[in-house]
């Protein structure tokens, strides 16, 4: 029987979007792992479908790990104007209300200082739009 992360992955090439929508929510937690990471940053930059963009930018938001985040600010480097408006729309869609994340601003700030300069770059705008939520 295949693992969950196994059968995440397998649903992220799917040309169904909502089994890529699924396979982000599901991969969001193994962020960590490399071969899910590849995945991760794929999905944040589905070309495809934006829904697959925005609930895999929330999904990793709300794991709101560094590994997590990291993938977003990776995305958001390489990301086109649309598709960075979908990214961030997602990572505020994690931030608002009640049951919003606070890990994403700690994460990014440690991230301003990554090894690799797209990740900071990214951080950094991705930290300009934690800033907005609070406002």
């Amino acid at each position: 029987m295949m693992s969950g992360l196994e059968a995440a992955l397998a649903e992220a090439s799917s040309p169904s979007w909502t089994q890529r929508v699924r396979a982000g929510h599901d991969l969001a937690s193994f962020a960590d792992v490399p071969e899910a990471a590849e995945v991760l940053v794929g999905l944040l930059l589905d070309v495809e479908d934006t829904a697959v963009t925005r609930q895999t930018a929330e999904a990793l938001a709300r794991v709101g790990t560094v590994a997590a985040v990291r993938l977003i600010a990776l995305a958001v480097a390489e990301a086109d104007g649309n598709q960075a408006d979908w990214l961030q729309t997602g990572v505020h869609d994690a931030l608002v209300g009640p049951d919003g994340v606070p890990g994403v601003a700690a994460a990014c700030g440690k991230l301003t200082r990554d090894q690799e300069e797209a990740v900071r770059r990214g951080a950094a705008e991705l930290l300009a739009w934690t800033d907005d939520t609070r406002c």
